[in-house]
């Protein structure tokens, strides 16, 4: 075996054309959380974000991600989310529920909004009422759920992971 050897910057593994996935914010209490989520998006090809509330983008935190996700900002989601189902867009939720699936069974689908919850509240009920699924990451120690910006970026790997093209031998991914 030879010594490993850096290979930093690689380019970005494709996704298929049809893959469109939207990451919908309620008011967050953390304008931190939402640039790491902006930063997160943008590494798993976001394009589009919307934002509640007073959302503002720290770029020292985002990087690159301020530039590559475009964000729109709403008064409320629930709204939006009406307009987006119509849209052709399946709308699943990151929230412990008792009708979650857990993230590691769940078959996305390549037009999907997820809507994550305010860092203490949680999705409130009239967004909960609009989704079409919820799903939840399994917690094996305290507290009882991650942080909404590392959550947000194990859903994003999941549903990447889902329709990335398979690694090549040796480990590099097909781009």
């Amino acid at each position: 075996m030879g010594e490993f050897v850096h290979e930093r910057h690689r380019p970005p593994v494709a996704l298929p054309d049809a893959c469109e996935l939207v990451i919908a914010c309620p008011p967050l209490r953390s304008n931190v959380n939402l640039s790491r989520i902006v930063r997160v998006a943008s590494s798993c090809g976001v394009r589009r974000m919307i934002a509640c509330g007073h959302a503002t983008v720290d770029r020292k935190i985002a990087r690159d991600g301020a530039d590559q996700v475009a964000i729109e900002r709403h008064r409320s989601l629930a709204p939006v989310l009406t307009r987006l189902r119509a849209a052709g867009f399946q709308l699943v939720g990151l929230e412990q529920t008792n009708r979650s699936r857990c993230v590691y069974q769940f078959p996305f689908r390549p037009r999907t909004v997820l809507v994550v919850g305010h860092e203490r509240a949680g999705l409130e009920p009239a967004v909960l009422e609009r989704l079409d699924e919820v799903v939840e990451i399994p917690v094996f120690g305290l507290p009882y759920s991650y942080n909404v910006a590392t959550a947000t970026a194990m859903v994003l790997y999941e549903y990447c992971r889902q329709f990335a093209a398979p690694p090549r031998p040796g480990g590099t991914a097909r781009s």
